[in-house]
Protein backbone atom coordinates (compact mmCIF):
# COMPACT_ATOMS: atom_id res chain seq x y z
CA UNK A 1 0.00 0.00 0.00
CA UNK A 2 1.45 3.69 -1.00
CA UNK A 3 0.93 6.55 1.51
CA UNK A 4 0.78 9.83 0.04
CA UNK A 5 0.66 13.15 2.44
CA UNK A 6 0.74 16.75 1.78
CA UNK A 7 1.32 19.58 4.33
CA UNK A 8 -0.10 23.18 5.08
CA UNK A 9 -0.19 25.77 7.61
CA UNK A 10 -3.36 27.73 8.99
CA UNK A 11 -3.09 30.50 11.42
CA UNK A 12 -6.48 30.68 13.74
CA UNK A 13 -7.53 32.08 16.89
CA UNK A 14 -9.50 30.06 19.61
CA UNK A 15 -10.53 29.70 23.40
CA UNK A 16 -11.03 26.66 24.83
CA UNK A 17 -14.51 26.37 26.88
CA UNK A 18 -14.07 25.08 30.56
CA UNK A 19 -10.07 25.00 30.48
CA UNK A 20 -8.34 25.10 33.80
CA UNK A 21 -5.77 27.27 32.46
CA UNK A 22 -5.00 29.91 30.40
CA UNK A 23 -6.19 28.63 27.14
CA UNK A 24 -9.74 29.75 28.25
CA UNK A 25 -8.90 33.19 26.81
CA UNK A 26 -8.86 33.94 23.09
CA UNK A 27 -4.75 33.41 21.86
CA UNK A 28 -3.75 32.39 18.81
CA UNK A 29 -1.83 28.80 16.91
CA UNK A 30 0.08 28.77 13.77
CA UNK A 31 -0.82 25.16 13.12
CA UNK A 32 0.45 22.75 10.75
CA UNK A 33 -1.60 20.29 8.80
CA UNK A 34 -0.62 17.20 7.54
CA UNK A 35 -3.19 14.73 5.57
CA UNK A 36 -2.07 10.63 4.76
CA UNK A 37 -4.16 9.10 2.15
CA UNK A 38 -3.85 5.25 0.71
CA UNK A 39 -3.73 3.40 -1.96
CA UNK A 40 -3.48 0.11 -3.50
CA UNK A 41 -2.96 0.72 -6.81
CA UNK A 42 -1.55 3.54 -9.50
CA UNK A 43 -3.01 5.15 -12.02
CA UNK A 44 -1.58 4.74 -16.06
CA UNK A 45 0.75 7.83 -14.86
CA UNK A 46 2.24 6.16 -11.49
CA UNK A 47 0.14 8.14 -9.07
CA UNK A 48 -2.12 7.13 -6.28
CA UNK A 49 -3.36 10.40 -6.31
CA UNK A 50 -1.89 13.85 -7.93
CA UNK A 51 -0.22 15.87 -4.99
CA UNK A 52 -2.28 18.89 -6.55
CA UNK A 53 -5.49 17.24 -6.31
CA UNK A 54 -4.85 16.53 -2.62
CA UNK A 55 -3.21 20.17 -2.10
CA UNK A 56 -6.24 21.73 -3.87
CA UNK A 57 -8.65 19.69 -1.49
CA UNK A 58 -6.76 20.95 1.60
CA UNK A 59 -6.46 24.49 0.84
CA UNK A 60 -10.23 24.76 -0.12
CA UNK A 61 -10.94 23.62 3.58
CA UNK A 62 -8.35 25.52 5.27
CA UNK A 63 -9.11 28.61 3.60
CA UNK A 64 -12.15 28.38 5.68
CA UNK A 65 -10.02 28.36 9.27
CA UNK A 66 -7.65 30.10 8.17
CA UNK A 67 -7.32 33.59 10.36
CA UNK A 68 -10.41 33.11 12.00
CA UNK A 69 -11.28 32.84 15.85
CA UNK A 70 -12.33 29.16 15.71
CA UNK A 71 -15.14 29.67 18.11
CA UNK A 72 -17.02 31.50 15.06
CA UNK A 73 -17.58 28.16 13.43
CA UNK A 74 -20.74 26.30 13.80
CA UNK A 75 -19.07 23.25 14.31
CA UNK A 76 -16.85 24.68 16.83
CA UNK A 77 -19.58 26.32 18.34
CA UNK A 78 -21.02 22.68 19.21
CA UNK A 79 -17.61 21.17 19.46
CA UNK A 80 -14.42 22.59 21.82
CA UNK A 81 -11.80 24.34 19.31
CA UNK A 82 -9.48 21.51 20.53
CA UNK A 83 -6.45 20.31 18.86
CA UNK A 84 -8.52 16.87 18.62
CA UNK A 85 -11.91 18.25 17.23
CA UNK A 86 -9.49 20.31 14.77
CA UNK A 87 -8.58 17.27 13.43
CA UNK A 88 -11.94 15.76 13.37
CA UNK A 89 -13.43 18.46 11.35
CA UNK A 90 -10.73 18.74 8.57
CA UNK A 91 -10.49 14.65 8.19
CA UNK A 92 -14.85 14.49 7.67
CA UNK A 93 -14.47 17.89 5.37
CA UNK A 94 -11.91 16.11 3.61
CA UNK A 95 -12.97 12.68 3.07
CA UNK A 96 -16.25 13.90 1.84
CA UNK A 97 -14.13 15.27 -0.75
CA UNK A 98 -12.25 12.31 -1.65
CA UNK A 99 -15.38 9.92 -2.67
CA UNK A 100 -15.02 8.53 -5.93
CA UNK A 101 -11.09 8.84 -5.64
CA UNK A 102 -8.76 5.72 -5.74
CA UNK A 103 -7.13 6.76 -2.82
CA UNK A 104 -8.72 6.77 0.65
CA UNK A 105 -7.93 8.92 3.90
CA UNK A 106 -5.94 7.45 6.25
CA UNK A 107 -5.57 10.28 8.96
CA UNK A 108 -5.14 13.65 9.66
CA UNK A 109 -2.30 14.88 12.01
CA UNK A 110 -2.62 18.50 13.23
CA UNK A 111 0.20 19.79 15.38
CA UNK A 112 -0.62 22.61 17.37
CA UNK A 113 2.80 23.67 18.63
CA UNK A 114 6.53 22.01 18.21
CA UNK A 115 6.44 18.84 19.71
CA UNK A 116 2.31 18.63 20.33
CA UNK A 117 -0.17 17.67 18.18
CA UNK A 118 -2.68 14.86 17.16
CA UNK A 119 -3.84 12.47 14.90
CA UNK A 120 -7.49 11.88 14.01
CA UNK A 121 -8.33 8.72 12.14
CA UNK A 122 -11.64 8.22 11.07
Amino acid sequence: MYEIYVQTEISTAHRLRDHPGPCRNLHGHNWTIEVRVGCQRLNDQGMGIDFAVLKDHLAEICARLDHVELNGIPFFSENNPTAENLARYIFVELANRLEGEDAGLISVEVIETPGSGVVYRG
